[in-house]
Formats: C-alpha cells, structure tokens, sequence
C-alpha cells in the first residue's frame, strides 16, 4: 500500500478505505509516513470531505493509534462526558462534573489548554495553586470511579495520532474541516472511556463555527458518527455572540463556578449547566426525561452535594481548599480598570473582540507553548441588551502588567467590543438546537 495512491483517491473525489484509512494514520502515530505526505491527504480531505462511514473509521484509527482506557465495571453505562467546542467564559465544565456526579454518573473529563480566543478548562483549574491535570491512567481511573469524575490533561498514550494530526492542520489551513474537527473531537472523548457524550457546540462572534449552519452542520457529522460507533450523543447548538456568564478569565471563572455551585449564579451559565446535567442523566438511565434531569441536578445543588464533591476533587488533585476558598473575589492581577458607557442605549457586547483582548492579557495564547495569567480577566456589570445609561460602568479589566492593561483597553476601544445602540437590540436564544439520539 502506498500513500500517494491513498492521498490520490481522496484528491480525486474517491473514498478511502478502511485499509487505507488505518494504514495512514497508523503511519501518522509512529511517523514512517512523512508529514508532506500527511499534510496533503488533509488537504484532500477537506476539499473533497469524507462520508460518514469514512469519518467513523478514521475515529476508530485515530483511538486505536495509542492506548484506550477501559473502566471493566458493571455501572460502565454511567460513565459519560460532555465536550465543548469552546467559546469566551465557557466554565460549563468546572461546574458540571461535580454535579453530575452528585448525581451518580462517573465522569471522565480530560481537557484542553487555552489556543487562540478559546479558554482552556486545564488553565482555569492550573490557577488554584496545586491543582494537578497530569494524572496516570490508573490514577484517572481510580479517580473517575471513586470520586465520580476527574479532570485531567490528555497523556501521551491517549490517541498520539490526534496530536500530530492537529499541528499539520493547524500550519496548513485545513483545521475547519468538519470530518477532521469530528473525529478529532470523538476520538479523545471514546478513548478516554465515555459510552456517552452530550456536546456544545458554540456558534457566533467567540466561537469556531461562525454561523449556525456551520455550528449544525458539524453537529450533526458528531451524532451521525458517534452513532455508527455505538455511542449515545446529545448536541446543543448554543450561542457565542457574548461571553458567557459574568466573569471571564482563569481564575475569576473558578469564582463564577463556586457562585453557581452555592446558589447564585448568571442565568446563562446556570441554564447550560443544568441542560447539560439533564442530558447526561437522561442518556443514562437516571432520568426519563429532560425536565427530570434539570431538578434532579437542581437537588445536587441546593442539598450541597456537588460542592462538597468540587471541594473534595480539588483537594485530591493537589489544591488546598482553604488556600483557594482564600482566594475567592480576592486573587486579582495587579493592575485594572473600568470600562464605562460613552452614551446611554442598549448594549451589545462582542464575544470576539473580548477574546481578543483576553489574549493580550495572558486569558488565552497564541501559540501552545504561551504562558497564561491565572489571575488576568473581565467582570462584566451588566449582559448584552441592558439599557445603559452614559457613564454606566460596564466591565472591569484585570491586567498582569500596564503595558497589558493599555494594549487590551486600546483593542477593545479601536474593535468596538462594547457598542450602544437606540434601539433594543435582537438576541439569539441561548440554546439554537437540540439534535438528539
């Protein structure tokens, strides 16, 4: 078998088979076929696509390019997971684990790092001093099944393909092709042991899928191929046009996440919390229906049993509770400021340019090997749609250095991240579709 007969087939329109499919990246994961080679069979892929049973099969040999984590126990159809694909405070995570497991599913959550304007759960959890996201395979395992979920980063083992996969797509302009997106996404998600998935996929200014036919389309490729592979899924299309919730930035969305866990929380985060929970009970078994889910996660709040759960992940990946209960509406960067209305109006507030400006700070990264500012952020007084009047103070900017500070406040100014309008201005629902099993 040759790979230029294989990136032919696809340049042409064809089908590869499972043979094929296998033979490349098993070539990719332990690098006999080189990168030029793999380079432009991606290229092939996304200009001529992959059907949905190609798309299967190259997640099959994507999850079996390493090692695949089996939890062998009788309550296995509880373990299931949820991804997003990221957005400006999207801190959904950090709340949902404890309280799906207060509910009594095991969640095997392993996370990513901020890239770009996308913040990343392993960051947001690295700004508790201690917390520790590099756990062995037994060690995540055990974790999962006695605390009911863990978080942690991916290990070299776990589907190296994806890695390598990922850089070339990255540096020749073929990450938004959704068959990659998708098996890229599915392949960590089964490997790491999930036998069911809800996902978030995001669309708007702050998100990777611009439109919400961009957002759809890739939802349906998650459903549709995770089917074939005998995985249950839920996808929300939800909307990323303003950031999500009332703070923004790694350790101010550790903050956002206690508020929601001990009852006061922004009506948006809470509702994508409790959506969510209700799914992954329903997907279970736990629940016959939506509306079932959404109090029994509500109960898992209002009893204290995810908090306590919160509490006791933290202390058992390496943070002291007290140290970080210590930090809470206290841990800020050293420098700040206000950002007031210029004129009274309807506010509009742009995800993108706030991501943006969240990258200057140190919230995101440009590149993998930036570092990031635990402390650095936004804490937002009021959501897109609030009338305002002129001087209104409207967000507080958190900054390691003033340099920082200046560029980020000057990049929002020259962006318009905050604009006031005369008329109310139209929002998108927060949740845009529903595609489920």
């Amino acid at each position: 078998m040759r790979s230029a007969d294989i990136i032919a087939k696809k340049r042409d329109g064809l089908s590869n088979s499972k043979e094929e499919i296998e033979f490349l990246i098993q070539g990719c994961a332990k690098q006999t076929i080189p990168d030029y080679q793999v380079s432009a069979w991606l290229m092939a892929v996304y200009l001529r696509g992959m059907s949905m049973e190609e798309t299967a099969i190259l997640t099959q040999a994507m999850i079996h390019s390493g090692s695949v984590i089996n939890f062998d126990a009788p309550s296995s159809h509880l373990l299931v997971d949820k991804h997003s694909t990221g957005g400006i405070g999207d801190k959904i995570s950090l709340s949902l684990a404890p309280i799906a497991a207060a509910m009594g599913l095991h969640v095997p959550m392993i996370s990513g790092r901020a890239l770009g304007i996308t913040g990343g759960t392993l960051d947001k959890l690295e700004s508790m001093p201690g917390y520790s996201v590099h756990l062995s395979e037994e060690e995540f395992k055990k974790t999962v099944m006695r605390d009911g979920y863990a978080m942690c980063a991916q290990t070299e083992n776990l589907v190296p393909a994806d890695r390598i996969l990922y850089s070339l797509r990255d540096v020749t302009a073929t990450v938004e092709s959704i068959p990659l997106i998708t098996a890229s996404i599915l392949s960590k998600k089964i490997a790491e042991g999930a036998r069911a998935l809800v996902l978030d996929v995001k669309c708007g200014s702050g998100a990777f899928m611009k439109t919400f036919q961009q957002a759809q389309a890739l939802g349906e490729s998650l459903s549709k191929t995770a089917s074939l592979m005998g995985i249950k899924t839920s996808v929300l299309i939800t909307d990323m046009n303003e950031p999500l919730g009332m703070k923004v930035g790694n350790f101010l969305e550790i903050e956002e996440t206690v508020d929601l866990l001990t009852g006061p929380a922004p009506e948006d985060v809470r509702t994508l919390v409790l959506t969510q929970a209700a799914y992954m009970a329903k997907m279970a078994g736990l629940v016959p229906d939506i509306d079932s889910g959404k109090d029994l996660a509500r109960e898992q709040i209002s009893n204290g049993k995810a908090l306590e759960l919160w509490w006791k992940n933290v202390k058992n990946q390496g943070a002291d509770p007290a140290k970080v209960d210590a930090m809470l509406r206290k841990e800020r960067a050293p420098y700040s400021a206000v950002i007031h209305s210029k004129i009274s109006g309807y506010l509009q507030i742009c995800a993108q340019v706030i991501g943006q400006a969240g990258v200057l700070l140190g919230v995101g990264r440009n590149q993998k090997t930036d570092a990031v500012s635990p402390t650095a952020g936004f804490i937002f007084a009021c959501k897109s749609g609030t009338h305002v009047l002129q001087g209104r103070a409207l967000c507080t900017v958190y900054a390691p250095t003033k340099q920082q500070l200046e560029q980020a406040l000057q990049f929002i100014k020259d962006h318009q991240g905050f604009t006031t309008h005369n008329e109310p201005i139209k929002k998108s629902p927060l949740i845009l579709q529903e595609i489920s099993d």
